[in-house]
């Protein structure tokens, strides 16, 4: 994830060096399989190297625990146009629907990023938002198209 965060800063709103600063401890608690977990992150992996994932959030306060965040969704360079990218956003919508109070999923994109934004819509996606600034890379910054879809 860190080669994400490198590769596609325009993507992600966390840098590389918040995340590389972060201890081995909080990567591990994202691959929690625990039925309640508060984020999950899924991923595939060839050859033993991580080369797709994504994350789902899960909102535990009383008035928004409906609605689920999917968040870093990346695939390597090398592992792109291989379906893994539809494979992951499939099973990270079981995932949502396995918690019985999740009604929605919700996500951001980066503005461009058509690709993206056109596998979300495969999947049922619809746009209700432009958020204008919403990440600062360097003196730029990106804005982020937002989504959701019932479930």
């Amino acid at each position: 994830m860190l080669q994400a965060y490198a590769q596609h800063p325009q993507a992600f709103t966390s840098s590389v060096a918040e995340r590389a600063a972060l201890p081995l401890i909080w990567w591990e608690q994202r691959l929690s399989d625990a039925s309640r977990a508060a984020e999950v992150v899924l991923g595939v992996r060839r050859d033993d190297h991580l080369v797709a994932a994504v994350g789902l959030g899960f909102d535990v306060r009383e008035k928004a625990r409906h609605k689920a965040t999917l968040f870093g969704m990346y695939v390597a360079p090398n592992a792109r146009q291989q379906g893994l990218g539809a494979a992951l956003v499939q099973r990270a919508l079981a995932c949502a629907r396995s918690r019985v109070d999740v009604k929605l999923v919700q996500l951001t994109v980066t503005e461009g990023n058509h690709a993206a934004q056109a596998l979300y819509e495969r999947h049922g996606f619809v746009t209700f938002g432009l958020e204008p600034m919403a990440v600062a890379v360097g003196n730029d910054f990106v804005a982020k198209v937002h989504m959701w879809r019932l479930l």
